[in-house]
């Protein structure tokens, strides 16, 4: 997830959809809401929740450079790949 401004989040979660509708509509406070990362540039599919975890952390630890450049390898427009998955004013 991104803000308009580039702030970067990485997370994981067992049901994307539902999760993206909470940060576009700033329903957990935090590090998310703070920054307003609300547009989703870039996800993966994977199996079971061990290896989803495993993923994150490795993400997490790279370096900004290292993001930016796996984001672009399959969104260099930073697109919001969720943009239309809601209608307006409905939830998940």
């Amino acid at each position: 997830m991104a803000s308009r401004t580039g702030t970067l989040y990485v997370g994981i979660t067992s049901n994307i959809k539902k999760r993206v509708w909470e940060h576009k509509n700033h329903i957990i406070a935090g590090f998310s809401d703070k920054y307003k990362t609300e547009r989703l540039l870039y996800f993966e599919t994977i199996g079971d929740s061990l290896s989803a975890i495993g993923r994150e952390k490795q993400i997490k630890n790279w370096r900004r450079e290292k993001k930016i450049k796996l984001i672009e390898s399959v969104n260099p427009k930073w697109v919001d790949l969720a943009c239309d998955w809601y209608e307006r004013g409905n939830d998940v």
